[in-house]
């Protein structure tokens, strides 16, 4: 085993997140550290494709306050409304330090961050649909990965890019570090910190038909089960409406955004039935009940398990759902979904242009994980103690801001407008602590 690594403030995943915290704990602390499974930009964020929400008011009338009201309808009320209003208030902050650092949004003609509709999003607290999706094509959580990582570099905070975490090294309630292995070589390594941030993202491959990528076993969040230390939530897993048949990989909500509709094998556009008002934009939660109700009643394409999608200019213009009603072109969609209609051809070699797309609901993402306040500090008990060093940002993490179901684009929100109090957490508790001394080797 190699002597220990120590920094004052330590990273665990190098997603959102992760890089978000370690930016801005870099800014005031010595040395800083963050250590992936992955090289950074290969990180999970980076197939968050239709945006990150933030209720700028640049092309409807938008405001903080409805925000927060669809985030807390989204998770069926049993959202923290603490958390709620801290997301809904301090995206506005966190979108534009992205903008600042240099991710390229999609402008309007005026040169403002451009911002489309996305499902469980409106106005006036549920009156309509409203534009509060930021944008960068359907590419959002890869450019997100690496305007952060770039900033790091800039910063050099140091990465320990393949490494598995394999423990945490906690006593006396107190977290001083991590236990590595370095996936190359199988050699053990350890990391001596005096904060250390989890930012490992979900678990998604406990199911049989996910979105979520190999990497997302849940190893760390079963490892801090292992210390004796609570998990709330669990029992909350969210399913997203749009994975490709028997794949599950995920075609944005933005294609909805754009105008897409669901249709089954009879061709109805079904979720006029269902949801009068928000139909195809209604929350992922109840679009993907709708989409099993469809294929139980035997109205799956075919008798099969999955319906269309149709995102061809004839449905949407048929149906008026393109933003604002306007008239919609192929050549306007190829624009702004290039990688979903790549992904169709490719995987389903169908041509979305001109034919609809098989999609099935998709395991996507945990609501629940490891316990934290608003400043993401891990809650040891239900009385609210916490862990002394420890914080967690992110999907692995549960600051109840999700609820019972998470809202389309909230995910993203989560990584930067969480990774950023993490990050500032860590950096003030680490100027006044000193290293807590590692335990005795074995």
């Amino acid at each position: 085993m190699t002597p220990p690594h120590q920094f004052d403030a330590l990273g665990v995943g190098a997603g959102g997140a992760g890089l978000m915290a370690a930016l801005l704990c870099s800014m005031t602390v010595k040395s800083s550290a963050v250590i992936s499974k992955l090289y950074p930009t290969r990180s999970h964020t980076g197939t968050a494709q239709g945006g990150v929400a933030a209720p700028l008011g640049n092309m409807e009338e938008d405001n903080w306050e409805w925000y927060m009201y669809d985030t807390v309808k989204g998770g069926d009320y049993l959202v923290d409304q603490d958390a709620a209003e801290v997301l809904a208030k301090e995206s506005i902050d966190a979108v534009i330090e992205l903008e600042h650092m240099g991710l390229p949004f999609d402008r309007t003609p005026d040169g403002k961050i451009e911002q489309r509709r996305f499902g469980g999003h409106t106005r006036n607290f549920g009156e309509a649909p409203v534009m509060r999706s930021c944008k960068a094509a359907d590419r959002t959580g890869h450019m997100i990965l690496q305007t952060l990582y770039q900033q790091c570099i800039k910063q050099n905070v140091q990465f320990f890019d393949e490494y598995q975490v394999i423990d945490l090294i906690v006593e006396d309630n107190v977290c001083r570090g991590v236990v590595a292995i370095q996936i190359l070589t199988g050699e053990v390594h350890v990391f001596h910190s005096k904060a250390t941030l989890l930012a490992i993202g979900g678990f998604g491959r406990v199911w049989s038909v996910t979105s979520n990528a190999h990497s997302l076993t849940g190893d760390t969040v079963a490892t801090v089960y292992r210390h004796g230390l609570p998990l709330e939530d669990m029992e909350f897993f969210q399913f997203h409406p749009t994975g490709i048949y028997k794949m599950g990989v995920l075609l944005s909500e933005a294609l909805r955004g754009e105008g897409a509709v669901f249709v089954n094998d009879k061709g109805e556009r079904f979720m006029e039935r269902y949801a009068p008002t928000m139909k195809d934009l209604a929350s992922r939660d109840v679009c993907s009940r709708c989409i099993y109700l469809e294929v139980r009643e035997g109205r799956g394409i075919k008798g099969k398990d999955y319906v269309f999608i149709d995102a061809t200019p004839a449905t949407i213009n048929k149906y008026k759902s393109g933003p604002g009603g306007r008239e919609v072109t192929a050549e306007h969609l190829e624009h702004a979904l290039p990688d979903v209609f790549e992904m169709a051809r490719i995987y389903l070699g169908v041509e979305p242009l001109t034919e609809g797309i098989p999609i099935q609901p998709t395991a996507h993402y945990a609501m629940g994980g490891i316990p934290t306040d608003l400043q993401t500090r891990v809650l040891a008990d239900a009385s609210g103690a916490i862990v002394t060093g420890l914080y967690a940002a992110g999907e692995c993490a549960c600051v109840s801001v999700h609820g019972a179901n998470r809202l389309g684009t909230n995910s993203l929100v989560d990584l930067i407008v969480f990774g950023r109090r993490g990050g500032k957490a860590m950096a003030e508790f680490v100027t006044q602590a000193a290293y807590a001394p590692l335990p005795p080797n074995p």
